[in-house]
């Protein structure tokens, strides 16, 4: 008796919006907004070990990149903006892994990464590969927006975080403090945020 051909593991995950996103082969049409905003507003960051009542999600750090970056870069163009604020887009599907376990888990996670990120990017008009230049100002705002994590919310004493981090421009991250807040208000932020980005790119 011949054997059945081995049942194909299911690679899609359903949102809220309805959309059925494949994970293997992503489409900008089956991106929506409102998914992003409301997945990231739900990730923790550091896995969940921050003080706080609240944890301090994906979509919070995100705004907090994306002002960092406009710290950074004064004349940014607001599609560059719409990438920070875009840049870690992809953990609405794939979630928040820590540096030390993305390393663990090797390529096939920056791969997933990639393809995600392009079809995003398609999705609202940006590049599918963002610039190098523009990728490594928003990597600069990241590492930024991890230092002001570490110190603020994490448990890390400033000297750990220069070392990990870089030591931050205080001028950089003048007035700025982490907010813990609930999701909702989060989500809709982030969403407000996106939809006055797109706006000024016309």
């Amino acid at each position: 008796m011949a054997k059945s051909a081995p049942k194909q593991a299911r690679a899609w995950q359903r949102m809220l919006s309805g959309r059925r996103l494949d994970l293997l082969d992503p489409t900008p049409m089956d991106i929506e907004i409102e998914d992003i905003a409301h997945g990231l507003a739900f990730v923790a960051r550091w896995n969940g070990q921050t003080q706080g009542d609240f944890a301090y999600s994906v979509a919070e750090h995100s705004l907090l990149v994306e002002a960092l970056f406009a710290r950074i870069v004064p004349a940014a163009e607001p599609k560059w903006k719409l990438a920070a604020l875009l840049h870690d887009a992809p953990e609405y599907v794939i979630g928040d892994m820590i540096s030390p376990v993305k390393n663990a888990v090797g390529p096939g996670y920056e791969e997933l990464d990639e393809r995600l990120t392009a079809a995003i990017h398609i999705r609202f008009g940006l590049p599918a590969k963002t610039p190098p230049l523009i990728k490594k100002q928003i990597k600069k705002a990241d590492r930024l927006s991890a230092w002001l994590e570490a110190t603020q919310i994490a448990g890390f004493s400033v000297a750990e975080s220069d070392k990990l981090f870089g030591k931050p421009d205080p001028a950089l991250l003048e007035g700025l403090s982490i907010s813990l807040r609930p999701p909702v208000e989060v989500r809709e932020d982030f969403t407000a945020r996106h939809k006055m980005l797109l706006a000024e790119i016309g």
